[in-house]
C-alpha cells in the first residue's frame, strides 16, 4: 500500500485553489498535476520548490513525515 508522501492536494485546498490552477502557474499538464495530488506520482525536487514557491508556503510544509 503506498503512502501519501506529499501534502500537494492538502496544501492547494488550505490555499483554495485547484489541480487546474496549479497545473496552469507551473505549465504542465491537469494530469501530472492531478497524480501527484493523488500520490500516484511524485514531482522532482525541482518542481516541488516552484509548488511551495507558487503556493507560498515552505518546501516543507508540502511533505509528510512520518
Amino acid at each position: 500500500m503506498a503512502k501519501d508522501i506529499n501534502r500537494i492536494k492538502v496544501v492547494l485546498a488550505e490555499k483554495k485553489r485547484t489541480n487546474k490552477w496549479l497545473a496552469e502557474q507551473l505549465q504542465k499538464d491537469p494530469a501530472t498535476v492531478s497524480k501527484w495530488c493523488t500520490n500516484v506520482s511524485q514531482p522532482s525536487l525541482e518542481t516541488l520548490i516552484e509548488i511551495a514557491k507558487v503556493l507560498g508556503v515552505n518546501v516543507n510544509d508540502l511533505i509528510r513525515s512520518y
